[in-house]
């Protein structure tokens, strides 16, 4: 049996989940899978996955939705940003988690570190928060920092780049 979901589906079908109990909903169709996660921590907060062809980009926004072409899109956040490749001679710092990247440690605070900056193994670079609580990243290596590819406050993917070290 194929099932057909127009927008107005799609939004009533969120809507009814998102004021309900259900903590995971996942239906799946012949050329869809529908699957919505809501963030256990925060109750008014849910992610939505639409996956056409039931292929998953993992660097793609967690609120992305995408949908075949008879449907049209929702809440279609701006795309994630995709780092340039980088120079042979360089080391990417990615980060560890999901979370947000801070470059100081407090607004209004000098950042962690600055173009053509040196760092040693074991200090700190920069801050990411995941769900309150702030994670100090700290250097793997002796680096002179070459490219800071992620702005300040900007929420970031598990392993994108962050920056970009040449090790001295």
């Amino acid at each position: 049996m194929a099932m057909k979901l127009d927008h107005e589906d799609l939004n009533r079908l969120i809507e009814k989940i998102s004021t309900s109990d259900i903590q995971e909903f996942s239906l799946e169709g012949e050329d869809f899978k529908l699957e919505i996660k809501r963030n256990l921590f925060d109750q008014n907060q849910f992610t939505k996955n639409l996956v056409s062809n039931n292929s998953f980009d993992r660097q793609s926004n967690a609120n992305q939705i995408s949908i075949n072409d008879n449907v049209s899109t929702v809440n279609e956040p701006e795309a994630p940003q995709v780092s340039p490749p980088g120079r042979s001679d360089l080391t990417d710092i990615t980060s560890p988690m999901v979370g947000t990247f801070y470059r100081a440690s407090a607004p209004g605070e000098d950042p962690f570190v600055e173009l053509g900056n040196n760092v040693k193994v074991g200090q700190t670079i920069c801050i990411l928060e995941a769900m309150k609580l702030m994670n100090e990243i700290e250097s793997e290596f002796n680096a002179e920092i070459v490219e800071i590819l992620v702005e300040n406050g900007t929420p970031v993917e598990f392993g994108q780049v962050l920056m970009r070290v040449k090790q001295v």
